[in-house]
Parts: structure tokens; C-alpha cells; sequence
């Protein structure tokens, strides 16, 4: 039995070059009747060119309009306090990401999730300076527990060295202990409890301009 199986395997890789050398004797064919038909029709390339260049400017002009309508639509964003109440936590990340894109940084995004090493949003404001934002939703508002430092510990430890944020930023519709009030006093940390959210989401102000010792912008040429 030894013996039969060496010619067993050339017959079946035998077979599959032959089946090969078919497929790219039919490939070639096509091809060939192809760029036979078209040396008879080369009007068609030219019409084919411009079809598409057409398309390609009617696709980006669509998506600029779509882009200004939306730009122009989330300016006049705002959110009563009830409704943040009422969000399921990751909508309340979803919401915070679109108050961030209101106010002018196009590249929000929301991060939280599995692994998000404790950024929930990130976000480039029109000055240059990366936001890493941690959200903490309390269903019950003030009523609910207030945020401790084990929260800010964790955005501590990675806002700046694995998020290269420059304002880290823990962000909750509720309340911060004393605790954690002084630990982010301690490193930098700035919180938005639930009166300047009320504040930020109900008005026009970017979160910026409300926040104290917020860092200095990384292109003062965009003041002007």
C-alpha cells in the first residue's frame, strides 16, 4: 500500500494543475475578447472616465452638504438635565462625545467600553488640546452615590501617560466626594459635577470656559 499513495498524490496534483492551466487559458480569453471589443469602441473609456469623475464630484459635494447640515445642527444642541437623567450610561457618553463635537472638536469620539483604560471620550478642541473625558452616570442624579477616588485613581493613572491627554476630565450628572474633590485638586484633574453640566449642556459656552486652571492652548495662533 506504501507504493500507492506517491501516485495517488501526482495524480491529484496533476489534476489541479491541469484545472489551473484551464482557469487561466479562460481568463486569458475573456481578456483578450475584452480589449478586442474595446480597440472597436474606444469611445466608451473616455465615457466611462467622465461618468465617473461626475459621480465622484456629485458623492463629495452630497457629503460636504451632509457635513455643514450636521455641523450646523449640532450647534443648537442642548440637554436638559431630565433627559441626561434618563440615558442609559452609554448614551450619557454618547451625549457628552456630541456637546464636545458642539463646541467645536470635530474629532470626538466616544471610547468607553471594554478596555478603555478609563476614557470614555476623547476629543481635540480648536486650541490643539487633547481631552480625555471618564463619565460617571448616576441614575438618580444627586440622590445617587457620589463619585469617589478609586474613579479619578484610575483616570489618574492613564490620562496622561497612555491617553497623552492634556485636560483629563471626569465628567457625571450626580456628585464628587470631598475625597475626590481634593485628590483631583491635587493632580490636575478637573471635574464637571452636576450644576456645571446642567450649565454646559443647557447653554452655548464651550466646557473650557468653564473650568478653572484649564491648560494653555497648544496653538495660540487659533485665538486670533
Amino acid at each position: 500500500m506504501s507504493g500507492r499513495r506517491p501516485s495517488r498524490s501526482r495524480k491529484r496534483r496533476q489534476l489541479r494543475v491541469g484545472e489551473a492551466l484551464v482557469l487561466v487559458a479562460v481568463i486569458l480569453w475573456v481578456v483578450g475578447r475584452l480589449l478586442h471589443w474595446l480597440a472597436g469602441h474606444l469611445w466608451i473609456i473616455p465615457v466611462t472616465l467622465a461618468v465617473a469623475a461626475a459621480g465622484a464630484v456629485m458623492w463629495h459635494h452630497t457629503r460636504i452638504q451632509q457635513v455643514r447640515q450636521h455641523q450646523a445642527s449640532s450647534r443648537t444642541l442642548r440637554y436638559p438635565m431630565t433627559r441626561l437623567d434618563q440615558l442609559h450610561h452609554r448614551d450619557f457618553e454618547h451625549a457628552i462625545r456630541d456637546l464636545m463635537y458642539r463646541d467645536g472638536c470635530t474629532d470626538a469620539v466616544q471610547v468607553g467600553g471594554a478596555g478603555d483604560n478609563g476614557a470614555d471620550v476623547k476629543a481635540t478642541d480648536p486650541y490643539g488640546r487633547r481631552w480625555v473625558i471618564q463619565c460617571k452616570h448616576r441614575r438618580a442624579g444627586l440622590a445617587g452615590a457620589a463619585v469617589g477616588t478609586p474613579d479619578l485613581q484610575v483616570l489618574n493613572g492613564t490620562g496622561r501617560p497612555v491617553h497623552k491627554g492634556d485636560v483629563i476630565v471626569l465628567v457625571t450628572n450626580g456628585r464628587f466626594s470631598k475625597p475626590a474633590q481634593d485628590f483631583a485638586t491635587s493632580q490636575r484633574l478637573h471635574l464637571v459635577d452636576r450644576a456645571t453640566l446642567a450649565t454646559w449642556a443647557g447653554g452655548q459656552r464651550p466646557l473650557w470656559e468653564l473650568l478653572r486652571a484649564v491648560p494653555p492652548p497648544r496653538r495660540p495662533n487659533s485665538l486670533s
